[in-house]
């Protein structure tokens, strides 16, 4: 039987994995799978190699302690795919972990596939370079991503994004209110602080002093928190003093029914940037992207970043449909204040959801469902491997 070798280093990447796994396995029954994942791959029949938690990380002052336990995992993974010697290896997100795997793994003849872009394009595009040595094939997200990789001689499948097949527009908001008994009254909104660790802490602090001031502002407000399960406890912790107790929901069924229970109420999004703010797109909700970093990162990422937005959502759309606030501009005050803007003026509302539907066109492949484009991309390579 066909081994396939899946990667991912984070809940996203989870989620992608595991649609990828039912995508191939729906096409080919016979694939057996292995690899590095969480609870959703795991779904799928696949155990992780060991907990994919330790490798959410991010900022360069937030890895130096863990070092040499990563430098470990990475030998620990390596030698996996050495040994079972699979058909292909799918690498997913997590560029930092991934695709070290990936180069590693090159020179045993075992063809690599890279899910989701590295964001080079968006910073340090001189790196894409090595990339090209790393792996043999990008599935990318992003409509504009093509043409970058493959100017440097990297082939490239554009699937769209996973975003359109989350169901993130699906929930059931009745079903919310009643599993939370939340009064007619209250409008929730949605706070997104991201599923690492080092986000959570950093973010859910002026979060929630964000929330205390527009509360004052607007009286009902009741902010729901999605929460990975890596977070979960850490995210109870650091909202354990907020003036209005959070609800906080796990899964993507009660995340979703969230989502509509505040679309219909009018509600809107504190949201860290990322893939959060498409989904609130996708849903409907308007929001403000939110991000902060230790200084010294940031200093650092400033001199590379080479794009106008932080929001997928308005470098999309080539213009600030979402508003940011990053870093120094990440305050109480500037959060509440823009949080509130969507619920007190309905143009401002309606002018998100205009940018929304104009940025999500353009974030579908022409093959179908994204994980079913991707699966058909990777069945393409095993076929060109068997054929050698």
């Amino acid at each position: 039987m066909t081994l396939v070798y899946v990667v991912a280093g984070e809940a996203s990447g989870d989620v992608l994995g595991a649609r990828l796994i039912a995508a191939l396995r729906a096409r080919r029954p016979d694939l057996r799978f292995a690899g590095i994942g969480g609870p959703r791959m795991a779904e799928q029949g696949v155990p992780s190699l060991f907990p994919y938690g330790e490798l959410a990380l991010m900022g360069l002052l937030e890895v130096l302690p863990r070092i040499f336990r990563l430098k470990r995992l990475l030998a620990d993974a390596v030698a996996d795919v050495a040994a079972k010697r699979p058909a292909v290896l799918v690498t997913i997100d997590s560029p930092g972990f991934t695709l070290r795997v990936a180069e590693r793994v090159r020179p045993l003849g075992i063809p690599v596939v890279h899910y989701v872009a590295p964001q080079v394009w968006a910073w340090r595009p001189g790196r894409v370079v090595k990339l090209r040595q790393k792996v043999d094939r990008i599935l990318c997200l992003l409509p504009f991503e093509p043409v970058f990789f493959e100017s440097a001689g990297i082939p490239v499948t554009f699937v769209g994004h996973p975003v359109l097949e989350s169901g993130a527009d699906a929930g059931d908001a009745a079903r919310f209110r009643a599993a939370h008994a939340l009064p007619e009254a209250d409008r929730p909104v949605i706070v997104m602080p991201g599923s690492r660790r080092m986000e959570v802490s950093r973010l859910l602090p002026v979060f929630g002093a964000a929330l205390r001031l527009a509360e004052q502002r607007l009286p009902g407000l009741r902010p729901v928190v999605p929460v990975a399960p890596i977070v979960a406890e850490a995210v109870r912790h650091a909202a354990a003093d907020w003036p209005v107790p959070p609800i906080l929901v796990e899964g993507n069924d009660a995340k979703h029914d969230a989502f509509a229970a505040v679309a219909a109420s009018g509600g809107a999004g504190l949201i860290k940037s990322g893939t959060s703010s498409l989904e609130m797109a996708v849903a409907g909700i308007p929001h403000v992207v939110a991000y902060r970093v230790n200084p010294v990162t940031a200093a650092i990422v400033r001199r590379l970043v080479k794009v106008p937005h932080a929001s997928l959502v308005n470098l999309l759309a080539e213009r600030e449909v979402v508003p940011e606030r990053i870093q120094e501009a990440c305050t109480p005050e500037a959060l509440a204040e823009t949080l509130l803007r969507p619920m007190l003026e309905p143009d401002v509302a309606a002018a998100q959801r205009a940018g929304f539907a104009e940025s999500l066109a353009k974030l579908r492949a022409p093959e179908g469902l994204p994980s079913v484009a991707a699966a058909e991309a990777v069945l393409r390579m095993l076929e060109r491997g068997s054929a050698a």
